[in-house]
């Protein structure tokens, strides 16, 4: 028996190691958002560029809502630890703006992947006059969106 117990002192450890490991957030899927947006990221490239599509639930325009193309990066660094930072462009479609997201993607304490986000959605004005109210800001909060099997 005394021969075993490191044996199984090392696989405890393992084991305990393991369930501590930080699970990893991915972007890449189809995401909605707290207003009932929804957004799809493609693959991340190993730079961690990635280009996907999104549809926005609100809007300040009386034009027919589009689904709009987005383009962003992705942080990727050694100490990145499963959770990174990004930032992605949504260039509207349907009107005269284009919004900037800066995030993170987290994993919840039950397991559950959510972006947490802050935007910048700056619409074109007549004149420099208007440019005061030109820029908005807000934040949204994305989970995965489940797909039905």
């Amino acid at each position: 028996m005394v021969q075993a117990t490191p044996l199984l002192l090392v696989l405890f450890l393992a084991l305990v190691a393991h369930g501590l490991a930080v699970k990893k957030c991915s972007l890449t899927g189809r995401w909605v958002n707290d207003l009932g947006s929804n957004m799809t990221i493609t693959t991340v490239n190993g730079n961690g560029a990635f280009a996907g599509s999104y549809h926005t639930a609100v809007t300040a325009t009386s034009n027919e809502i589009k689904v709009s193309p987005l383009q962003g990066s992705m942080q990727k660094s050694p100490n990145q630890k499963g959770q990174p930072t990004f930032g992605f462009t949504v260039n509207w479609s349907f009107s005269d703006s284009i919004t900037v997201f800066t995030g993170q993607c987290f994993v919840d304490e039950y397991g559950k992947e959510v972006l947490k986000t802050m935007w910048l959605l700056r619409s074109r004005v007549e004149n420099i006059k208007n440019d005061w109210k030109a820029t908005r800001v807000g934040t949204n909060v994305f989970t995965r969106l489940q797909t039905q099997e």
